[in-house]
């Protein structure tokens, strides 16, 4: 589909989505569907299905296959189109966008777009999955989302030269991130310094953001976004056994969260924010920012390429560091790992 301000187009290069994705799409109305029913909607054999469905379980969706009923996904999970996420962004947003593409599988959204070329200079190329085998959060570290659980987006953004606060982009992501799931109706998230969107303490979403930059000339930088939907019990249980404790939009009590909706808020939001901080810097989003500080006046350890200091944060300074309180006075740190002490 094509329209105003680029294209939205869902696969590569123009492929049909493989079987499994049909028969996930099939079943994300919540409903059951027979094996006869989806055979012969799809096209396929009764085993394809089933097959297919086996693929859904190993990516970690739950389905429900039950004699004489059929298959069902339990919670509605309702796919990522490129052209419904398009259509619901306002117009002078979608003018800053030259193509958003959903596909099935990647490796990683990230990886792909800084294998492209730069989009022109004030535009965006937009890149959703459901599902990543190679996803990546900060410090290389695992992503884990199954189809439908989640939205794994990318975004790649030209600035004419490197901005001078680049360092902070993390917290302006943030903060929009922030501003667009309250419009989509959460309340009460927070931000954890760099990068971390957070829900009574737990871990709703992340941002991840690479730079590709020549000296003197422009600069392109690749932002992505994770953001937990629907996880599912089973994964957040797996997710604490690695020492983290995450939380999904149904548990921060979005009801009926529309993937879609959601993804075009976000990139709305960014884009803005992208335009604002070029022209700007961290300035416009600081108090924003501060406003959601999860760790302010808490007592936290970063650890970092000179160890680990431990003191009480103290917030942020104009530039995007974190300032640690500590014995020895107060630290600035523009890159670490933080966690909160008891």
């Amino acid at each position: 589909m094509a329209g105003a301000g680029g294209r939205a187009r869902r696969g590569s290069a123009g492929d049909p989505p493989p079987l499994v994705a049909r028969v996930f799409a099939a079943l994300a109305d919540g409903r059951f569907h027979s094996g006869e029913e989806l055979s012969s909607a799809l096209g396929v054999s009764r085993s394809a299905v089933w097959k297919a469905t086996g693929t859904l379980k190993e990516l970690g969706v739950t389905v429900h296959a039950v004699r004489n009923r059929g298959y069902r996904i339990p919670e509605t999970a309702e796919p990522l189109e490129a052209a419904k996420i398009r259509d619901r962004l306002p117009r002078e947003d979608r003018e800053r966008v030259s193509a958003i593409e959903t596909v099935w599988s990647t490796s990683s959204t990230n990886t792909v777009l800084l294998a492209r070329a730069n989009p022109p200079v004030g535009t965006s190329e937009v890149l959703l999955a459901e599902h990543q085998s190679a996803g990546r959060g900060r410090r290389g570290r695992a992503w884990l989302a199954p189809p439908g659980g989640a939205i794994c987006l990318s975004l790649s953004w030209t600035f004419r030269e490197v901005p001078a606060d680049i360092g902070a982009l993390s917290l302006v992501v943030g903060v929009c991130a922030l501003n667009a799931l309250r419009s989509q109706g959460v309340r009460g998230a927070a931000l954890k310094w760099p990068n971390d969107l957070l829900a009574e303490g737990r871990k709703l979403g992340g941002v991840l953001i690479e730079l590709r930059a020549e000296s003197g000339g422009p600069a392109c930088v690749v932002i992505g976004i994770g953001l937990n939907v629907a996880l599912g019990a089973a994964l957040l249980e797996r997710i604490a056994g690695m020492g983290l404790e995450a939380t999904d939009l149904r548990g921060a009590g979005l009801a009926a969260p529309s993937r879609n909706s959601i993804a075009a808020a976000l990139l709305s939001a960014c884009l803005r924010g992208l335009a604002a901080f070029e022209r700007e810097g961290l300035k416009p989003f600081i108090e924003e920012w501060r406003a959601a500080d999860a760790l302010r006046g808490r007592p936290v350890a970063v650890s970092g390429a000179d160890g680990t200091a431990r003191g009480l944060a103290r917030g942020v300074d104009v530039h995007g560091a974190l300032l640690i309180e500590t014995r020895e006075g107060l630290r600035r740190f523009i890159a670490g790992d933080v966690t909160v002490r008891a």
